[in-house]
């Protein structure tokens, strides 16, 4: 299983100035060990059917549940996310592929990204990602914007709260994705999440299982 650097991680907790807090409440837990539990590097029965109930008797509506699955199910994206950068690379040179925008592509990444802050974060982390996966297929990327929205529309989960949880699942030991371990640390320091809470969650991930399948 791959390690996470966590002694990178606590300087970046440093530079990041994260605030000492109250840790996770009963109910945050819950949820970030639900994550983790429908989180594909684990996908166990047991565990899952267990988080649910977890989750319930912390007081978690279904609504919240699902929301909590669903962004963990984004988790997928991140073979696009390694991949399309090489594939637009590749494709240049045994293709010729253009990589400039038509009028079209350029209307959609318009609408799609703009100047969102939060996008200029990825682009960060994933150089190349959006510009890429456009380039490739424009079906791809709207795909891609309007799945990843749906966990946040119905809001009934905190946004820093499904920070975490998606720092947590991106800091699994079968999955260590350190882009979007980073990006999602940020964005729950500019929320609010406190260092205990932060650790806490790194905590859980680490405790993870290795995936045995689904049977």
């Amino acid at each position: 299983m791959a390690k996470i650097d966590l002694e990178s991680l606590r300087q970046m907790l440093e530079t990041l100035g994260v605030q000492d807090g109250p840790g996770l409440s009963d109910l945050e837990r819950a949820f970030v060990t639900l994550g983790l539990a429908t989180a594909l590097p684990c996908l166990n029965r047991a565990d899952i059917d267990a988080a649910i109930e977890a989750a319930f008797r912390q007081g978690a509506t279904t609504t919240q549940v699902q929301e909590i699955v669903s962004l963990v199910s984004g988790l997928g994206v991140h073979s696009l996310m390694v991949s399309t950068a090489a594939i637009v690379a590749r494709a240049q040179c045994v293709e010729g592929l253009n990589t400039t925008f038509s009028s079209e592509q350029q209307a959609l990444w318009d609408a799609r990204v703009g100047d969102d802050p939060f996008w200029e974060g990825m682009e960060a982390e994933l150089p190349g990602f959006l510009r890429s996966m456009l380039l490739l297929s424009a079906d791809q990327f709207e795909a891609f914007f309007d799945y990843c929205a749906v966990p946040w529309k119905s809001g009934t989960v905190r946004a820093k709260v499904k920070e975490l949880v998606a720092l947590a699942s991106d800091a699994m030991p079968t999955h260590a994705f350190m882009p979007g371990l980073r990006l999602h640390l940020r964005n729950a320091v500019k929320l609010g999440a406190t260092r205990q809470a932060i650790e806490e969650c790194l905590a859980l991930a680490a405790a993870t299982p290795e995936h045995t399948g689904v049977a």
